[in-house]
């Protein structure tokens, strides 16, 4: 990072906001690298490099926002980019309704470096690519698998962010991830099974624990497997949830509608709104006894666990939900002061330079109880074990959903027998989360992250990460649906 040229852009913006008297204005500027190896059926399909810079100023003038932004990191450009946020501050205060207020913080001087024991960008693009071409073989060895793919992305971010009160935050961000996937296919019809690491910001060391080579026998046994076995019959089930498929779970049905943005009608427009607004805190029951959800935005390696947020807030851990009763929203400087809280939760997030800060879904997670995994199949005697991400979908108010997955286990008296497939079960949000009756301990914990989330007008891809553990939910209603297979 080029820290003094950087600094020297920051103050021509700033100085140009100090000097129209707004109150309140900062500037973000961002440099991203990101790098992406795809494979595809014994081949690499893809290599891609791309580096996207630029910065972008916001300026908060009696009361109203305004917001520019240029690729263009030049001494001539950023002053006009300033003037052009200001001109668009006062002309957006003159039609103002409401103005903006912003809950109170602590100037911050600090910089934030992702740990890593191995830089990605450092490892041969000719070891990434023997990887996966290895994956893949080794998925083909299985008999009936048709197709396969494997991918390796990683991303660096080097952020500067200044602010008109003080604030000086320097990042330096890191995040890796890696997958594959097996193809099978029996009397004409085809099923998938995957394998993912989660996104997480550390370095290529993620990969190499992850032991793909070891993973893709049994990854390659279960698609075909999974294709060849019997449709779900419909009907009502007890279901015993992994931490990966419980990931999205808790990121649609919780992470969402804790937004407070979206709880106030922010997000009506365009995403929705939330059935959790703000006369249920701290009285909804949103389910049982045994749901804690908590939203941890300081755990290291977690995708939100920047330092700090997009407002120069500093990160932090809260509840969402606290024995089955709703009590936190993930709330930004703006949004805080709406229900009378007197910090931001530091949960303002942009995808890149270009792009307007807003509430983001924290690092929710499931924290665990007191099970085995053996405990809760033991104590089933209809049910179904479901693995992964698979089909879903969810109401504008995150209150109706469906939810497919990866890979799914008949239980029978206890016990797991065989494979089924085209499973979907359906709920309501509360009702749902009411009929869990047994979660399993620290042991069974695993984070898996999202960088895809979307949200926005325009529109902008959120990142988090949502660790959870498995989880028994009684009677659910179940359906047979082509889209799970």
């Amino acid at each position: 990072m080029k820290a003094a040229n950087w600094d020297e852009l920051a103050e021509l913006a700033l100085s140009r906001v100090r000097a129209v008297g707004a109150e309140y204005g900062d500037i973000r500027i961002l440099d991203s690298v990101t790098q992406t190896v795809h494979g595809e059926d014994r081949r690499i399909a893809q290599v891609r490099d791309s580096r996207d810079s630029g910065f972008g100023v916001r300026v908060l003038y009696r009361g109203a926002w305004g917001f520019a932004a240029s690729s263009i990191l030049s001494l001539e450009e950023v002053p006009k980019v300033a003037e052009l946020a200001i001109e668009i501050a006062k002309g957006s205060a003159a039609l103002l309704s409401e103005p903006v207020r912003l809950a109170d913080e602590p100037v911050h001087r600090d910089r934030v470096i992702t740990p890593r024991r191995s830089d990605p960008f450092s490892v041969p693009l000719e070891d990434k690519a023997m990887l996966l071409l290895d994956v893949m073989e080794y998925v083909h060895r299985q008999p009936g698998i048709v197709r396969s793919r494997a991918n390796l992305w990683a991303r660096r971010d080097l952020k500067l962010f200044v602010s008109t009160e003080g604030s000086r935050l320097e990042f330096d961000l890191l995040a890796t991830q890696g997958d594959f996937e097996a193809t099978a296919v029996h009397d004409g019809r085809f099923a998938s099974r995957s394998f993912s690491t989660p996104h997480l910001r550390t370095g290529y060391e993620l990969i190499a624990e992850a032991n793909f080579l070891a993973e893709a026998p049994r990854i390659a046994a279960q698609a075909v497997e999974k294709v060849k076995a019997p449709p779900v019959a419909p009907g009502c089930y007890d279901l015993v949830l992994d931490p990966e498929h419980l990931s999205l779970t808790i990121h649609e049905s919780c992470g969402h509608p804790s937004e407070l943005d979206r709880a106030l009608g922010y997000e009506a427009n365009y995403a929705g709104t939330s059935f959790l607004t703000p006369d249920k805190r701290g009285t909804f029951r949103y389910g049982s006894t045994h749901v804690n959800l908590v939203a941890d935005n300081t755990e290291p390696e977690t995708l939100a666990a920047t330092g700090y947020d997009d407002d120069g807030v500093t990160c932090q851990k809260w509840d969402i939900v606290r024995e089955g009763i709703f009590v936190g929203y993930c709330t930004n400087r703006e949004m805080a002061p709406k229900i009378g809280e007197p910090r931001s939760r530091g949960s303002n997030r942009a995808d890149g330079w270009g792009s307007v800060p807003i509430v983001r879904i924290a690092n929710i997670g499931l924290e665990p109880g007191a099970a085995t995994l053996n405990d809760l199949v033991a104590d089933v005697k209809r049910g179904i074990y479901i693995e992964g991400h698979g089909s879903y979908s969810i109401d504008q108010r995150r209150y109706n959903f469906q939810f497919g997955g990866d890979a799914f286990w008949l239980i029978e008296h206890g016990r797991r027998t065989h494979m089924l497939r085209d499973v979907i079960y359906h709920g309501i949000t509360p009702e749902f989360w009411g009929r869990c009756d047994g979660v399993a301990d620290r042991s069974h914990r695993r984070r898996f992250g999202f960088v895809t989330c979307g949200k926005g007008q325009p529109g902008q891809s959120g990142w988090m990460t949502h660790a959870a553990v498995h989880a028994r939910f009684r009677n659910v209603d179940v359906i047979r649906g082509q889209a799970a297979s």
